[in-house]
């Protein structure tokens, strides 16, 4: 039955949004969000992220290193991913772009996984800098990341190269990634790790 203060397709809406809901806190979610995403937006889900860490009693530690990935992850959606709002540009803070990232827990771990398009011309670049850093003990990833400090950024970089060796180094497993060909010039492009 519908209810009195909603269309029969609102109605719909609600029922499909309540069992997504319930799947999500079933399979762990503690925040989800997809859609238009800048440095503003990104505050505000850092703020609910923090409130639900410090509810969940969680170890400051773990927190922190869970804080740390998922803002790593949606700077790089911000930055880099292929749907931008028209006239979104440099500085960062003020860039737009599209894209989902997701926090929960899954065998007693925390994790966080992203996804958004990326022009598949830096897919091939993307894949390479993942597999190079996923072949990396934690012993190198931290030479590595000291290494990339010094030198200049790589070329069309907006930090990226750092920000992926950052989620290595504060990950407790390998980085898992992956493509998607969408046809035409994109690439879905997900990034999940474990803390």
């Amino acid at each position: 039955m519908a209810h009195p203060c909603l269309g029969e397709e609102e109605a719909l809406l609600a029922q499909d949004f309540k069992s997504f809901f319930e799947t999500s806190k079933r399979n762990g979610i503690i925040l989800s969000f997809g859609g238009d995403l800048s440095e503003n937006v990104l505050f505000s889900l850092g703020e609910v992220l923090k409130l639900r860490m410090i509810q969940g009693e969680t170890d400051a530690t773990i927190a922190k290193r869970v804080f740390s990935i998922f803002v790593e992850q949606a700077q790089n959606i911000i930055r880099y991913s292929a749907d931008k709002l028209p006239g979104a540009s440099t500085p960062p803070r003020g860039m737009i772009s599209a894209g989902m990232i997701v926090v929960g827990v899954e065998k007693g771990r925390f994790f966080v996984v992203c996804g958004n398009e990326v022009p598949k011309t830096d897919a091939v670049i993307l894949r390479e800098r993942l597999d190079h850093i996923a072949s990396m003990s934690s012993e190198e990833l931290k030479r590595y990341y000291r290494e990339k400090l010094r030198q200049p950024p790589d070329e069309g970089s907006l930090g990226g190269s750092i920000g992926l060796i950052e989620i290595a180094r504060r990950s407790s497993a390998p980085v898992e990634f992956d493509f998607h060909d969408l046809g035409g010039e994109r690439s879905m492009f997900c990034l999940k790790a474990y803390i």
